[in-house]
């Protein structure tokens, strides 16, 4: 069971790609940052340098209908940031 849920693909973390080769990646939220780390370096084949973590807590929208207010929140989300060493990339997009 793989601990990397998939790659974020935005703006901003292709300029970090770019500039400082440094990769994002949505994780489970229970993974630490060893896991993550080992699973990247067999997944991909690079030397990870560092591992930084972000954990997002869970938007709660709140509506008031005829029944009563309906709460609903979505899932709570873990990002990590791996830099990888010189001259190494990761294919995120399967060319």
């Amino acid at each position: 069971m793989s601990v990397i849920i998939r790659p974020i693909i935005s703006e901003k973390a292709n300029n970090e790609t770019e500039k400082r080769n440094k990769y994002s990646f949505y994780v489970k939220p229970k993974a630490n940052k060893i896991e993550i780390k080992t699973a990247i370096e067999k997944s991909f084949g690079v030397n990870v340098i560092s591992v930084q973590t972000m954990v997002y807590a869970p938007d709660v929208k709140k509506k008031n209908t005829k029944s009563g207010p309906q709460i609903g929140k979505t899932n709570k989300m873990k990002k990590a940031i791996v830099s990888v060493t010189e001259g190494q990339t990761i294919d995120i997009y399967g060319n």
